[in-house]
């Protein structure tokens, strides 16, 4: 299985320390070592780095490790392999254009016979039953919504009647971003931790590395982390129940 990892914020924010942690589980503490990806969205536009090397040896992870890129969403990715080839164009996350705007996805898990869901506008590009799921669930909201609804409550509602089709064909967890809510649906695994103030100290699990959060944020900063599996062994994080869909905007939960 691969893991996931997203960041929701009120204000520009860097995921260097979480993503230390988890570039570690690909290859070095964990087995996923098939590749992995990170996207940031800086106001419309979108920087993303992929490499289907382990990411606990890659140069361009630590690179991302050195660089402190300041995003309010951040979707990453770290893969294990089951269905399509090792290789740049099966690496999470995927991108495609809705609305004018990017929308970004990642998923942990395998989907028997999502490959017989039909496509119109959205075609993969590499051969992994993900970017297939991707690809339909953008197919299925172009559908319904060829323009954006006044209520965002109600494509909430529609992307969780997908996620649950989805979902009966296997394990599906799963980030997906508009570039401003973050939509986090477990099937088997999947938790999330919001950091406000009083900020206190957090200790990696992967990694021998502490931060005090006191120390780089304001007393305003409002920072969610979703994760596969907790990514620090001192700070209590939240587990989804299966069939659960959370969704963050600047940091906040805005539906459950």
């Amino acid at each position: 299985m691969c893991e996931l990892l997203g960041m929701s914020a009120n204000t520009p924010t860097d995921i260097v320390f979480s993503f230390s942690g988890l570039m570690q589980r690909g290859g070095n503490t964990g087995p996923h070592r098939d590749g992995w990806g990170i996207a940031f969205y800086e106001g419309k536009g979108l920087r993303e780095f992929r490499d289907p090397n382990p990411s606990c040896n890659s140069e361009i992870a630590e690179l991302v490790c050195r660089y402190p890129i300041k995003s309010n969403i951040v979707v990453g990715h770290i893969r294990q392999a089951n269905a399509g080839r090792i290789a740049l164009e099966n690496t999470h996350p995927f991108t495609r254009e809705l609305w004018g705007k990017y929308w970004t996805f990642a998923h942990n898990g395998q989907l028997k016979g999502v490959k017989k869901l039909p496509l119109s506008h959205y075609i993969p590009v590499g051969t992994t039953d993900s970017e297939h799921a991707f690809c339909w669930i953008m197919d299925q909201i172009r559908s319904r919504f060829p323009k954006p609804p006044q209520r965002p409550a109600t494509v909430k509602r529609f992307i969780k009647s997908l996620c649950d089709q989805l979902r009966d064909l296997g394990v599906f967890n799963m980030l997906l971003t508009d570039s401003r809510y973050l939509y986090c649906y477990c099937s088997t695994k999947l938790t999330w931790i919001t950091r406000r103030a009083p900020f206190d100290q957090a200790s990696l699990k992967d990694a021998d590395i502490t931060v005090d959060f006191a120390k780089e944020t304001t007393e305003n900063d409002v920072v969610t982390v979703i994760a596969t599996e907790p990514l620090t062994i001192n700070e209590t994080w939240h587990p989804l129940n299966p069939g659960d869909m959370v969704v963050f905007d600047q940091g906040e939960l805005c539906q459950r």
